[in-house]
């Protein structure tokens, strides 16, 4: 399944590896070397500032929704893949 992340950008649920709220991300100098490193794989999708970091596989993603949204949308498509696949 997908998520919604921002934009136009649909992600799918099996490639993602962590969301991280915009406060952890600007505290964390461990995140901010791994964002340095990475910034070729980094697309921001936020208009303005971003609320959350979508890490997937092989990209990054800024995004202007907040990381309980996206994780409750991640949530709620595992459920439903559950029931699905049973």
């Amino acid at each position: 399944m997908y998520i919604h992340v921002g934009e136009d950008v649909m992600v799918r649920t099996d490639e993602i590896v962590a969301i991280i709220d915009k406060d952890t991300v600007q505290f964390s100098s461990e995140l901010q070397d791994f964002l340095k490193k990475k910034e070729n794989q980094i697309s921001n999708l936020a208009k303005g500032s971003y609320k959350s970091l979508v890490v997937t596989v092989n990209h990054l993603y800024l995004s202007p929704l907040a990381s309980n949204t996206l994780k409750k949308r991640s949530k709620r498509w595992s459920a439903q893949e559950n029931v699905l696949n049973n």
